[in-house]
């Protein structure tokens, strides 16, 4: 699959004070000598998963499709991820949350599809609940997620636990399980767990006010596809799309995933 024609350089931002100063890179294409009518399509802003960063696959085709469509792109690390500061295990949704607003404020972007990938699905939900707050809900065109994650420590992970994870995040504040992306382990701390039952966003009917467009692979090991319909019975009165992917995995990085994924950024950008 190809990369980008050029890459994008990295930027840095400072989010956070004092002892919760995290320099956060990201990544941010400007559509270069924008015609005399500019396209006025929304930026397409990546979110990514745990322990993943913005120069995936996903993320890196997302910003080539901005590119062909001549629209603006956001790719960024969270902290203690790619190329940001910090180490994964001290972050939390809030902590991530933080860092996403602060980006999309810093690129000033007005209108945007955010793109969340698994845990990113979960942060983008949490953004939009966050710029509604402000009264900013229509910064957002619309929504893609793919293999959605949203609540995962309370759905997926507590209910789960086995009594030696409970024991392990009980005396020393993280359990350890392996990864089938890394050789290192996937650490899971309690202060990630607790935090996450204050962002819970499938507590009751979440309203995005704008298109979603889900895709969700049917042999995923990590989020079963079940999760991502329960996710979408908790949208009744958004208009929701959902593509599942019977041979698809958690990643979706094969070329026909990302043909899908282009697919639904496109089918976004006629409703924007």
């Amino acid at each position: 699959m190809s990369t980008t024609p050029a890459e994008t350089q990295i930027t840095r931002i400072e989010v956070g004070r004092g002892d919760r100063a995290r320099n956060i890179a990201m990544r941010i294409f400007r559509t270069e000598n924008p015609p005399a009518q500019p396209s006025g399509l929304p930026a397409l802003v990546w979110l990514g998963g745990y322990r993943s960063d913005m120069t995936g696959t996903k993320a890196v085709e997302v910003e080539r499709h901005a590119r062909d469509l001549g629209t603006d792109c956001i790719r960024f690390d969270y902290s203690g991820h790619g190329s940001s500061t910090g180490d994964y295990r001290d972050g939390t949704i809030s902590q991530w949350l933080e860092e996403s607003l602060a980006v999309i404020d810093h690129a000033a972007l007005t209108r945007m599809i955010l793109i969340g990938s698994s845990m990113g699905a979960w942060v983008a939900l949490r953004l939009l609940q966050e710029l509604r707050a402000r009264g900013q809900a229509d910064r957002v065109s619309g929504l893609v997620l793919i293999a959605p994650a949203p609540d995962f420590t309370a759905e997926l992970i507590e209910p789960n636990l086995t009594d030696a994870e409970k024991s392990s995040l009980s005396e020393r504040g993280y359990f350890e399980e392996p990864s089938e992306y890394s050789p290192e382990p996937n650490i899971f701390t309690r202060a990630l767990i607790e935090d996450g039952r204050n962002n819970l966003v499938m507590k009751g009917p979440i309203e995005t006010g704008c298109p979603v467009h889900i895709l969700q692979g049917m042999r995923d090991p990590d989020v079963p596809y079940t999760h991502a319909l329960k996710l979408m019975e908790h949208m009744p009165a958004d208009d929701v799309v959902m593509t599942l992917i019977r041979d698809g995995d958690h990643r979706l990085s094969r070329e026909e995933d990302i043909a899908k994924l282009k697919q639904a950024i496109d089918a976004m950008l006629t409703k924007a």
